[in-house]
């Protein structure tokens, strides 16, 4: 399986990623555009007049986009984003649009040229170039897959049906690790008791569908989606061929349903203090004896380590029982329809739709397929990101970004420890191991500095499927090998061209890749207060997320460790109660609130991190300009500030899709992560004039602060 998968049933399993919690290319050199560009960012002076206009509007905000006739007290995200919300007509081919998808959708078009220049430079065997170009024109020759049709999945299909008896079974769940889904899920990550070296950990898996809601909530769509996959399921039977494809879809469904029954919640699953549970592989057996460990361990090169974390051991013992009672025929064919569930896109056009008209039509609302070249570059970033992530940094990322980047983080610390310092609520010890693990926050900027070697990879000329597989199993090797040696501090979580952030608790590592710094996130010819609002909350976010409600159970190197006072700790818990409290108020869908304990890292570290860019920007205003900020276009420093803010989270979604976030996104829709923030910030109510007349008006003893 991708990288990508292996992060993203991490994340599913657990707050080992707090351990890696996401938010979700200006080429200059011209010096003197590059020193203009000093001021907006927080160093010595700020100019009179920037000698490069603004990518966005004016100052860096596309006020044409606002809603001039609603109160910013009663919906400041309407208020900022509100013609835009009315006049955007979505894509058909898209389920949601946010300014991350603004920015995909141009590094989609960076990465096509980048590929189809190698694909045409007669690149020698076994180089990058052959293994990219002939990956990618694989994907392409829709006309080949579609005359090979259901073949490439026999051999695959045939070892299934082959299974004889346990031991079998046994290497077939761990092959699905790597190739498709099982039960469980197995990964490598750093030891959360000692992060210089990697363990293993096991978490529950084996869902078709996004997670457990799906199979067992009563709401009448969750009901219409499980009759939809059960259609599904059955396509994908009878175009691979096999007989009684309704029966076999039936009995699939059911064991699923019967798995869902068995997992734990996404909001348990995010829950470090109940998802670290390290065991030897004597305790993992003994917790889940159903399984065959010692044949799983040892088909996945595991069989020599001495410590798993078992993220939900109910489940995995669970499974193990329900599967232990389940016929042989029932659970080859559980393993059969997830195989060609995995890998339906890279077979032919019948497979593809019926892929398509499932997971993206039916559970996201998208109207139509995406053109095969876009979802052929998703597949390239996928598989091979740094292979093409390495010319995308060289033609679209500028070194002078980078530094200018490394200023704003800086400042943005500065203004926590600060923040930090003057805190109200924690005690002296507390206090000083937050600044201790502060000062050792570690940002990676822009891309990395240790690219993959995929000099070990074989990607054969015209097999898709075979392609896939043989990514999966190069990834899965580069995990073993890391095994053996420390942890490697240099490895980036996704290639440059992702358009992201993310924490990484484990490393107290943030990050910030190249395809997010970019206008309406960063612009170097934007005012100062916006760029402060837009990417330097972004970056206050992701430290706050060394502070939420699951990084504090984190130190300074990585560990997990209780670094809380009794009495600090009751009043961080009080605060992150009461903010919660505000979001399980929001009904973004007719009764389908958001769930707070879910969302309660990202409501934090968005909370925090608009608190920590407001300081920082008052800071650079300090240091600049005298404290005052000039007025633009009739507004203040002040207000441009919250703008910038409002902008960045600008985004429409199809009702399926939003649905489908309340129940597996760790993230609250875009309109929350505005106005749920701001009503909780003192500044944002004097920059508008907001008074208790004001639907967003909270009284002044019940807007949260924490850092």
């Amino acid at each position: 399986m991708s990288r990508f998968k292996i992060l993203s049933r991490l994340a599913t399993a657990a707050a080992m990623t707090a351990l890696i919690a996401g938010c979700d290319q200006l080429e200059n050199a011209v010096a003197t555009a590059t020193d203009a560009a000093r001021g907006a960012l927080g160093r010595e002076e700020a100019p009179a007049k920037p000698a490069v206009a603004p990518e966005i509007g004016d100052f860096g905000v596309d006020l044409a986009q606002r809603d001039e006739n609603v109160d910013p007290g009663d919906d400041f995200f309407l208020y900022a984003n509100g013609t835009w919300v009315d006049t955007f007509e979505m894509p058909a081919d898209l389920t949601r649009y946010t300014s991350f998808t603004h920015l995909s959708l141009e590094a989609e078009e960076d990465i096509r040229r980048i590929v189809e220049d190698l694909a045409a430079s007669d690149p020698a065997p076994g180089s990058l170039e052959q293994k990219i170009g002939d990956f990618y024109a694989a994907w392409m020759d829709v006309e080949a897959l579609d005359e090979m049709g259901a073949a490439p999945l026999k051999p695959h299909l045939d070892r299934i049906y082959g299974i004889q008896g346990p031991d079998d079974l046994a290497e077939f769940y761990a092959r699905g690790n790597l190739h498709s889904d099982a039960p469980f899920a197995v990964g490598v990550i750093p030891d959360p008791a000692d992060t210089t070296r990697y363990i293993a950990f096991v978490s529950q898996s084996g869902l078709g569908m996004p997670n457990r809601d799906y199979y067992l909530k009563e709401d009448e769509r969750f009901v219409q989606y499980r009759n939809a996959y059960d259609t599904y399921a059955t396509v994908l039977f009878e175009l691979a061929g096999l007989d009684d494809p309704d029966g076999r879809a039936d009995r699939v469904i059911a064991l699923e349903t019967e798995l869902a029954r068995l997992q734990w919640s996404p909001a348990d699953s995010r829950d470090i203090q109940k998802i670290y549970n390290p065991m030897s592989p004597d305790e993992l057996a003994a917790t889940a004896p159903d399984f065959d460990w010692s044949t799983i361990l040892g088909a996945l090169q595991l069989d020599g380590v001495d410590t798993f974390v078992v993220a939900q051991p109910s489940a995995i013992e669970g499974a193990g029982k329900l599967l232990a009672e389940t016929p042989l025929d029932t659970i080859k064919d559980y393993l059969a329809f997830h195989f060609i569930n995995a890998h339906a896109t890279h077979l032919s056009t019948s497979f593809d739709d019926a892929s398509f008209a499932f997971f993206d039509k039916t559970l996201r609302g998208a109207q139509e397929k995406r053109d095969r070249w876009k979802r052929g570059v998703v597949m390239i970033n996928d598989g091979l990101g740094e292979a093409v992530g390495q010319i995308y940094v060289e033609r679209h990322f500028p070194p002078e970004n980078k530094a200018q980047m490394e200023k704003l983080v800086a400042n943005l610390t500065a203004a926590l420890e600060e923040r930090l310092k003057a805190n109200d609520w924690m005690d002296d010890a507390t206090r000083e191991q937050a600044l201790l693990k502060l000062s050792t926050f570690e940002p990676k900027i822009g891309y990395t500095e240790k690219w993959t070697d995929f000099g070990r990879l074989n990607i054969a000329k015209g097999d898709l499927l075979g392609a896939s597989l043989s990514i999966a199993d190069f990834e899965w090797a580069e995990d073993i090998n890391r095994l053996a040696g420390p942890v490697d501090r240099k490895i980036w979580p996704y290639p440059p061209q992702t358009v992201n952030a993310s924490y990484n608790a484990l490393l107290n590592q943030i990050t910030f890749p190249a395809g997010i710094l970019q206008p309406p996130f960063f612009d170097p010819y934007a005012d100062a207060a916006v760029n402060y609002g837009a990417i330097g909350a972004v970056i206050g976010h992701e430290i706050g997320h060394g502070f939420d409600d699951q990084g504090r159970r984190f130190d300074e190197s990585g560990r997990i460790r209780d670094w809380w006072t009794e009495e600090a700790n009751a009043r961080f818990q009080a605060r992150a109660d009461a903010l919660g409290a505000q979001y399980a108020s929001y009904e973004p869908v007719e009764g389908l609130n958001i769930d707070p304990r879910l969302t309660m890292g990202e409501n934090i570290g968005d909370l925090g991190g608009l608190q920590m860019a407001y300081a920082a920007y008052h800071r650079y205003l300090d240091e600049c300009c005298g404290g005052e900020a000039p007025v633009i276009n009739g507004l203040t420093g002040d207000q441009r500030f919250f703008l910038g803010w409002a902008q960045v989270w600008r985004a429409k979604a199809r009702e399926d899709e939003l649905r489908r976030r309340l129940v597996t996104d760790p993230h609250s829709p875009p309109e929350y992560r505005v106005n749920g923030v701001v009503r909780n910030l003192d500044a944002w109510y004097e920059a508008f004039d907001v008074t208790e007349d004001d639907a967003l008006y909270l009284p002044p003893d019940e807007r949260v602060r924490i850092w």
